[in-house]
């Protein structure tokens, strides 16, 4: 009779004792009080009335003492006068604060109080400091107690650590945290606390080496921002604050623009007309140098209509148009500012080295910029909100004064070096776009620490590097896994095994020869075995000499019908191998020794001269009797065939998804009277 489903069999611990194992009955089992019982591994939660059903067969408990009394035991130690019993208190309290039970209780007992008077009062430094901290943030976040509760001396005293020039890095880290909580978590406490912090005194914590103070530094100033009412956004978008580049674009904070602060992407407020039209025409005097337009009317314009068209833009008579989608919007324009003032010579190689190409083949810089900038805020999610569960970091945007401008400038050359590689024309727009996003995709997933480690990656992640590198994938990848990929080999396999079997065969008939082996040690004769043409009779005979050439059939006197082999027996199994002075003159060949057996009292013996000619033999001699050929020389071609079989014909699906179920068929036509009129 199986035990009853609420009969748990648990190990539980305790100080000075081994481990009992022991069962509990999830729903009579109380809690012993003072005690209680915590989980011995991971976050060693407190076992409540509402978790006691989560326990699993074999897990380890311990015993302690319960959350009420630890609570006050706490509660006691930290406003003890013993520097040294508050310190272990407060480390004590930052581990229990994260279970919710234990949270709970210290909570009533006015523990929050009491910790935020301990850092209002200034006398903590250092560690203590630190874990009071932690303490503090952990039991906030339970959601048990408002954050409205918060005195505006507190609020001065953890904004003073941020602004500190010279902190502990752990307490700047928590400072920074409590105050990003703060902002979201009260529209109160954003004021008191945008009266303290400016994003200009963050702005210095991004310029340091630690990447969780940058973290929580640019979190902290979305956060700023994300509650900042109307107006003062606006006036934070347009301070044009020198951020320095420091921009992690994928790390929990991705609204501002790296160096101006400005929204991207379709939070960026639009440019003005007569601003957008300056850029352009900047933009084309740049490339072409045309300032002297002639004076006429109509000639300007259609000149200008040809320097559009020339830049790449795809409306040729207000290039304006190609900016009003968002994303990527006026962000796209900025970029391309950027490439033709500060890297003027690459833009005008760029323009100039496509534009004089034959037109389908023809590189659109203007197209291919605003793509491009789509496709970075992809990868980058630049514009989304901030996501706590983003842990992508990217140390290269934290080295540069204007990072992402940069960035861009880097992706442009490389997309137009991939358009040139692949000999793209313009209807292969797209299908660059793709490889591009899997060089630039690749390449930040190797973490460069530099924009100059990056251009050195995306280097080795040419066109062709990458069509190998979806080859290889696709081989040993999820792809080949799935069901139509493996039917496919499967109906494949048994062509690439009558092919080899064929070659086998085709040896055999060519012949080798083989050296003689016996008691009378007659190293120096040699004999010759071949198979007939059609497959039924092995001819063989003896030989003076190794030959220079085919040897005739006409010229081997013995043979054997393959109609009369009985079996094919290798190594010890041979009955040349198995007399003790022939295995002990020729233990080397023994791997290389194999047997016709085609009579009970006969057999035809070889010793193959190499390892590959012995597989040879063994299977062309299996595929004669129609057995399996199961060489280490048959695995090794058949996977290497049906690699280059699978590869050849997955050519033309090169970027296209494999599904994993087939299409489904359609229905049957409701008739099968098909008729034509060619009345």
């Amino acid at each position: 009779m199986p035990p009853p489903s609420d009969i748990v069999k648990v190990a539980i611990e305790w100080p000075g004792a081994n481990a009992q194992f022991i069962e509990i009955d999830q729903v009579s089992d109380g809690h012993l009080y003072p005690f209680a019982l915590r989980y011995a591994d991971g976050p060693q939660l407190y076992i409540t009335e509402q978790s006691r059903g989560e326990i699993k067969n074999g897990t380890i408990l311990r015993l302690a003492i319960s959350p009420t009394r630890a609570a006050r035991q706490l509660l006691e130690r930290i406003q003890s006068h013993g520097i040294d019993a508050r310190l272990e208190a407060l480390k004590e309290l930052a581990k229990l604060s994260a279970d919710p039970t234990f949270a709970t209780e210290f909570i009533n007992l006015e523990g929050i109080g009491t910790l935020a008077r301990l850092v209002e009062s200034g006398t903590h430094f250092g560690e203590m400091l630190a874990f009071t901290l932690t303490a503090f943030l952990e039991l906030m976040d339970h959601g048990i107690v408002s954050w409205d509760l918060i005195s505006l001396s507190f609020i001065k005293q953890i904004a003073g650590y941020v602004n500190q020039p010279m902190v502990d890095v752990s307490i700047l880290q928590r400072s920074l945290a409590i105050l990003e909580s703060m902002v979201l978590n009260s529209h109160n406490l954003y004021h008191r606390v945008a009266q303290e912090i400016t994003v200009g005194q963050l702005i210095a914590h991004l310029q340091v080496s630690n990447q969780e103070i940058q973290t929580y530094a640019i979190a902290l100033i979305n956060a700023l921002f994300l509650k900042a009412p109307e107006d003062r956004r606006q006036v934070m978008l347009y301070l044009n604050l020198p951020m320095n580049g420091v921009f992690p674009l994928n790390v929990p904070c991705s609204l501002l623009d790296p160096v101006t602060g400005r929204r991207l992407n379709n939070v960026s407020p639009p440019r003005p007309r007569q601003t957008q039209r300056d850029i352009i025409f900047e933009l084309r005097r740049i490339a072409f140098d045309g300032a002297n337009d002639p004076g006429n009317t109509e000639k300007r314009k259609a000149m200008h209509t040809k320097d559009y068209r020339m830049l790449g833009f795809t409306n040729h008579e207000n290039p304006a148009v190609d900016f009003m989608q968002t994303p990527p919007g006026v962000l796209a324009l900025d970029n391309m500012l950027y490439l033709a003032r500060l890297h003027q010579d690459t833009y005008i190689r760029i323009v100039l080295e496509n534009s004089s190409r034959e037109d389908k083949h023809e590189c659109p810089f203007g197209r291919c910029a605003i793509e491009l900038t789509r496709m970075l805020c992809e990868i980058l999610q630049v514009g989304e909100l901030p996501n706590e569960g983003c842990n992508d970091y990217h140390p290269m945007f934290f080295t540069h004064d204007r990072a992402w401008e940069e960035f861009f400038c880097v992706c442009i050359q490389l997309l137009n070096k991939t358009w040139k590689e692949m000999r793209a024309t313009v209807e292969d727009f797209n299908k660059v776009m793709q490889v591009v996003r899997e060089q630039i995709t690749r390449a930040l997933a190797m973490k460069p620490s530099s924009l100059d480690q990056l251009k050195s990656k995306l280097r080795g992640l040419n066109y062709s590097e990458i069509l190998r590198l979806r080859q290889s994938e696709r081989m040993s990848q999820d792809d080949f896994q799935s069901p139509p990929i493996i039917e496919l080999r499967e109906r494949i396999q048994p062509e690439i095994l009558e092919l080899i079997k064929q070659q086998r065969l085709n040896r055999l008939c060519e012949g080798s020869c083989f050296r003689k082996v016996g008691n009378r040690r007659r190293q120096d004769k040699f004999w010759f075995c071949r198979l007939s043409l059609n497959h039924k009779v092995l001819h063989y005979g003896d030989l003076d000499e190794p030959p220079q050439g085919e040897v005739p059939y006409e010229l081997l006197t013995d043979k054997i019908p393959v109609s009369d082999i009985k079996s094919v027996v290798t190594g010890k199994d041979c009955p040349h191998m198995k007399e003790k002075t022939a295995l002990r003159q020729n233990k080397d060949g023994l791997e290389l020794a194999f047997s016709i057996l085609y009579d009970p009292d006969e057999a035809l013996n070889f010793v193959a001269p190499n390892k590959y000619e012995y597989c040879i033999w063994i299977d062309g001699l299996c595929a004669l009797l129609g057995r399996e050929m199961g060489s280490d020389l048959t695995r090794s071609d058949l996977d290497t065939l049906i690699s280059m079989e699978m590869k050849l014909r997955l050519l033309d699906l090169e970027n296209i998804a494999i599904p994993e179920a087939p299409p489904p068929v359609p229905k049957e036509p409701s008739t099968y009277n098909f008729t034509y009129n060619y009345g």
